[in-house]
């Protein structure tokens, strides 16, 4: 079907039409010929494309009262040219019959940047253009360093006299000059590489008359150039008008520059404009916070010594007991004479012990170091050398040895209470480790203030008050844990403790969530994930009012099956992008059906007192639409990375234009024109294989929309670690139900170019997670290129639970299993567990759960437990 972009029109004032090939069509028009009927008469006419079976050529004659006509001519460009169309309109054109066509639309272009709305698809929007008296050399040349700041490398151009699209390539030098750049210019235009996001039409120049060369846009975003005019044409649903709208203030903006600047001092927008986006990202001015959370924490116990702050198995503590043990311990630290600032290091598990112990480091005026217990010694012993730790407070036995460094357990600590208290609120409240890109930790120092300033943001908006029962799901390590102890236990909730294998059982979890009626939980989206399953296979009744999606990105389609059993009215779940050095959370996004319906990757505006911008490569701000690197500033900025002066002044940078500090993320992300943020993934995540650079989080979205798939990893592995051409991408899925890899990899093949189609997909139960929620590519099972060999394990009909056992174990284990064989040893892992304990519920075997299949790891235990469980009914 032909489109408006493959016609034009020419409007002209007559007295007498001329003899034309085709019928002329006669209207009346009332009123003024030149007044706002008559434009809009005009403008209606000439915007009308020919359509399908019509001849090529379509003439309507507007007359007015006072006797004038304006002859509008609409023709198929390919068939009838410019100066063909021109000819026809004075009467010179010698033409007995039209030729036969046939439509051949143009390849349409793509804008990653436009953001349009596609419920407003086919709907054209036109902006003015200020060229500012400059000529159209200039102007290409704005037009292109635009394109150019936006990610592209080519400007199109419509060659109206062959009817073909070509394009100027181009290179932005950031050492070159405004002269250098507009150099490239004077080339003639090429064939594109692919359909340009962004082209110019140029006007012929008509003596009289009204020419459009295309009745809607050829590129997503059209300039029409019309001698000293120009005009923005672009598709609502695909350009929003107010990404179009700066496009054109910007293109204004880059012509005024003078040629003998370098590129890399012109900026893309105005100071005015540099200004507003910032404002639309949330900055501004960041009110200092006063105060520390142990001071803060005091005053809540103050309001209700008496309620209920932390559950930890049958042990409850009110807030006057919590209070009065931190106190203890607070002092016992300050009679060892460890002076404030010093920064202990804690490494217990997760128990009351745990939360009074990380009280009490502050109310000494320390800050606290969280280790994990399940951490590797040398991981414990880096941290420790690493942060310069006087004290380790741990229930460890053998807890790696450090030169000066003591360790106590909280029992040992215990000492009369002193009264003596820190005051200051840029005091370090906790250094959290990060994984570094050298392989080593880095230490992100974290004062009070910021946490309290997280706690300002979000207590309204969330509704957090003393009523709401929280769950510490989360490793102390992981910076999750912040915002769940803190956020908890600042607004006067209840803090249920969940040991670490309660958190490893999702069912175990499920039914706390529903006895302790938890009204606020917080998770990463792939433990999430597994939840929604469980609600979906066993439902309870819970009592969640609100859900805390984060830690890393949310793909939105997983909400959908919890909001078919939980109104988001009832319980909202919210979508917050966040990082450790900006203190836990950033944005907030309401997901809502429509945002699942819709795909969405908002993450949200940012925290009031926080703000995000987008930056291209040297730091300079983009406008909504185009990605780049996400910029954090506010209240949440970390004070510095521990010991890393040169890391820290790489991350954490003065903004140029507000003055504020700002931190470079390394995420990826575009801001969109009502502020809000999309999250991209992470610059880090493209790899290049086999010269191809592609990005895993697309594959992984393509896997999640095939039929039965829930969760999805993508990895790239070498056959021969030293042969760069042996790369591979292999891809895990787990499902709902059991999942063909054929079907998913027809699904993959539908949609991905060759080069980006995994090697191999491997279904698994599910995708395993580390100790923070994330998907742990470490623990995923080797890539299944083929079948698994049948004979593996026993043969014939089951004869008892010894025979299910061994065919269970040998069929995920992919090898023959005896009653000697210990499961971990012949290669099982936490995600096999998971697998083998669904087997065993599916042939009506005893529950067990994974803290017992550890424990009971060789197959002669395993059995001798399960038999042991039946017996006992």
């Amino acid at each position: 079907m032909t489109t408006a972009a493959e016609c034009h029109s020419l409007v002209v004032r007559i007295s007498d039409p001329p003899d034309l090939p085709v019928r002329i069509w006669q209207t009346t028009v009332a009123g003024d010929p030149d007044g706002p009927r008559a434009t809009a008469h005009v403008r209606a006419e000439a915007r009308r494309p020919i359509h399908p079976g019509s001849p090529p050529l379509r003439a309507v004659a507007l007359r007015y009262a006072d006797g004038t006509t304006d002859l509008v001519l609409v023709a198929v460009r390919s068939v009838l040219s410019a100066a063909t169309l021109r000819r026809i309109a004075e009467g010179t054109a010698a033409i007995a019959a039209l030729p036969d066509w046939e439509p051949q639309p143009a390849p349409a272009g793509s804008i990653d940047w436009g953001l349009g709305d596609p419920r407003r698809a086919g709907v054209v929007a036109d902006l003015p253009v200020d060229l500012a008296g400059c000529g159209e050399r200039r102007v290409l040349g704005a037009i292109a360093l635009a394109i150019s700041r936006y990610g592209g490398t080519e400007l199109g151009v419509l060659d109206l006299m062959n009817n073909v699209i070509r394009a100027y390539p181009f290179e932005e030098n950031r050492s070159g000059s405004m002269a250098d750049f507009l150099a490239q210019f004077d080339e003639a235009p090429v064939p594109p590489g692919e359909p340009p996001a962004v082209g110019i039409v140029r006007s012929p120049s008509f003596g009289e008359g009204r020419y459009l060369p295309c009745l809607a846009p050829v590129f997503p975003l059209t300039i029409h150039l019309n001698r000293d005019r120009a005009t923005c044409w672009f598709d609502e649903g695909l350009v929003d008008p107010a990404i179009a709208g700066r496009f054109c203030a910007q293109i204004t903006h880059l012509a005024g520059q003078p040629e003998d600047r370098t590129l890399s001092q012109i900026e893309l927008m105005s100071a005015a404009e540099r200004a507003e986006v910032l404002h639309l990202g949330g900055a501004g001015p960041v009110p200092r916070m006063e105060g520390r959370i142990d001071r803060a924490f005091e005053q809540v116990t103050a309001r209700q010594p008496d309620a209920v702050a932390v559950v930890a198995g049958d042990r409850r503590l009110t807030y006057r007991q919590l209070n009065d043990l931190a106190d203890e311990l607070a002092a016992g630290l300050r009679s060892l004479g460890i002076p404030q600032g010093s920064r202990i290091g804690v490494c217990l598990e997760r128990d009351a012990d745990l939360v009074i112990t990380l009280l009490a480091v502050l109310k000494a005026g320390c800050a606290y170091v969280p280790m994990d217990v399940r951490y590797p010694a040398e991981r414990l012993r880096f941290t420790v050398e690493n942060a310069g730790m006087p004290l380790v407070i741990t229930t460890l036995a053998e807890f790696p040895g450090s030169p000066g460094m003591r360790v106590l357990t909280p029992g040992e600590l215990r000492g009369p209470t002193d009264g003596q208290a820190p005051a200051d609120g840029g005091d370090a409240a906790y250094v959290i480790y990060t994984s570094g890109s050298t392989g080593r930790p880095k230490g992100v120092v974290v004062p009070h203030r910021n946490v309290l300033a997280l706690l300002q943001a979000t207590t309204e908006e969330f509704g957090l008050c003393p009523a709401d029962s929280w769950t510490l799901f989360h490793s102390s390590a992981f910076d999750f844990s912040v915002w769940e102890i803190w956020g908890c236990l600042l607004t006067g909730g209840r803090l249920v403790i969940l040991p670490y294998w309660v958190t490893r059982d999702t069912e175990d979890f499920y039914a706390v969530l529903a006895e302790q009626r938890i009204t606020v939980l917080s998770q990463t989206p792939s433990a999430f994930a597994e939840l929604v399953r469980t609600d979906r296979r066993a439902p309870l009744d819970l009592a969640l009012r609100l859900i805390i999606l984060g830690g890393e990105p949310l793909d939105v389609r997983m909400i959908e099956p919890w909001f078919a059993r939980h109104s988001p009215t009832a319980c909202r779940v919210v979508n917050m992008f966040g990082i450790t050095e900006t203190t836990v959370h950033v944005t907030a996004q309401t997901v809502t059906p429509a945002e699942v319906a819709a795909g969405s990757r908002s993450v949200g505006r940012a925290l009031p007192g926080w703000s995000v911008s987008i930056r291209d490569e040297l730091g300079r701000l983009l406008p909504p639409g185009p990605a780049g690197e996400i910029y954090v500033g506010g209240a949440g900025v970390a004070s510095h990375y521990l010991g890393q002066p040169e890391l820290t002044a790489q991350r954490f940078l003065r903004d140029d234009v507000t003055g504020e500090r700002i931190y470079r993320s390394g995420d990826k992300g575009r801001l969109r024109p009502d502020g809000k943020l999309d999250h991209l993934g992470r610059l880090g995540n493209q790899v290049k294989v086999r010269g191809f650079r592609i990005e895993l989080d697309e594959i992984r979205s393509v896997l999640l929309d095939a039929p039965g798939v829930s969760a999805a990893a993508v990895v790239v592995n070498r056959g021969d670690p030293d042969d760069p051409a042996s790369s591979r991408i292999d891809a895990y899925v787990a499902a709902v139900g059991s999942v063909d890899p054929a079907q998913v990899f027809a699904h993959a093949r539908g949609i991905l170019p060759d080069y980006m189609v995994p090697s191999t997909i491997t279904p698994v139960e599910r995708i395993p997670l580390t100790i923070n929620g994330k998907p742990d590519i470490a623990r995923l099972p080797d890539p299944l290129a083929g079948a698994a060999d049948p004979a593996a394990g026993p043969t014939g009909a089951p004869t008892g639970i010894t025979d299910d056992v061994l065919r269970i174990w040998s069929g995920l284990l992919n090898t023959r299993v005896t009653l000697e064989d210990n499961f971990f040893t012949l290669g099982g892992n936490s995600l096999l567990v998971v697998r083998a304990l669904d087997q065993m519920r599916e042939h009506n075997l005893p529950r067990i759960s994974p803290k017992q299949f550890y424990s009971n790891s060789t197959a002669v235990q395993f059995v001798k437990l399960v038999r042991e469980l039946m017996d006992a009914g």
